[in-house]
């Protein structure tokens, strides 16, 4: 599932490539990409509007609007691809072997922007303000801003009961954190992802803050080296498992310690740790 690193790395990639351009048409091809919204709700928010930048909140894309806002959300697998004009977009978005699986594409002044999710997982809606969005109302400060402070993070974990890892995973809180780099940020921190957040001491409330920004800059940097490929449908970010440190080992040396990488279920979902550096 894209996390923040992965989607700030399409949105700086992107940016150069769409900033300025006016959207002519939206092409849903597989309504189930807007819902709740209606394609025809969608395209006519969109539509005539010009893109004025890129920006990103969390795991969310935004295409923001000289009217509005455009919400793109990769969930497990969605990406973008970019065709060079609508002849290649008719030509390949969905066609049977040799296709491109496209669920919505925007057609724009130097091409066609696709969203896909063969998962039918992602969506993209399009909105007034952000302020309309209950998405966005919702998310917390993101990981990498500036207002992501150590003293912001320490009154976060104070007021919550919830295991470390589950705490991480509340994008109401802190926005941008998902299950690989959770898992990272505490076996940096050397944190037992099953301690309440609200045991943390200031100290280790300041390790973990650390951790979380130097995870997440690390990871970013790899998603840039090289940067997306929106004109490569099978394109995806290389050379991030050289990095993990235990997200994926079960049973593989702790980097740090040489003891096995455990797996265990937080909330229905994998947290890998170090039970000797986390314990």
């Amino acid at each position: 599932m894209p996390e923040l690193p992965e989607v700030e790395a399409v949105a700086r990639t992107l940016r150069p490539l769409v900033a300025g351009s006016r959207v002519r048409c939206v092409h849903v091809l597989h309504p189930i990409a807007t819902r709740p919204q209606q394609p025809a709700a969608l395209a006519k928010r969109m539509e005539g509007r010009r893109i004025q930048g890129v920006g990103r909140h969390g795991k969310y894309l935004l295409l923001e609007l000289d009217q509005g806002v455009a919400t793109l959300h990769f969930r497990l697998d969605g990406q973008l691809t970019w065709f060079s004009d609508s002849r290649e977009f008719l030509r390949r978005a969905n066609a049977d072997e040799s296709g491109v699986h496209v669920d919505v594409g925007f057609e724009l002044d130097p091409g066609i922007l696709g969203f896909a999710d063969p998962r039918h997982f992602g969506r993209v809606q399009a909105w007034v303000s952000r302020e309309e969005c209950a998405a966005l109302r919702q998310l917390g400060v993101d990981a990498l801003s500036r207002q992501f402070s150590f003293e912001l993070l320490a009154e976060l974990l104070r007021s919550s009961r919830r295991p470390l890892k589950e705490f991480l995973l509340d994008q109401s809180k802190v926005a941008g954190l998902g299950n690989i780099y959770s898992s990272e940020s505490l076996w940096r921190a050397k944190l037992d992802p099953r301690r309440p957040a609200r045991s943390l001491k200031p100290r280790e409330a300041r390790l973990l803050h650390k951790a979380i920004v130097s995870v997440l800059r690390r990871a970013l940097e790899c998603c840039l080296h090289p940067a997306p490929d929106f004109r490569e449908p099978q394109w995806w970010f290389q050379g991030l498992e050289r990095i993990l440190r235990v997200y994926g080992r079960e049973g593989d040396e702790c980097r740090r310690c040489g003891d096995p990488i455990q797996r265990i279920e937080q909330g229905v979902r994998s947290t890998y740790f170090c039970p000797r550096c986390q314990g």
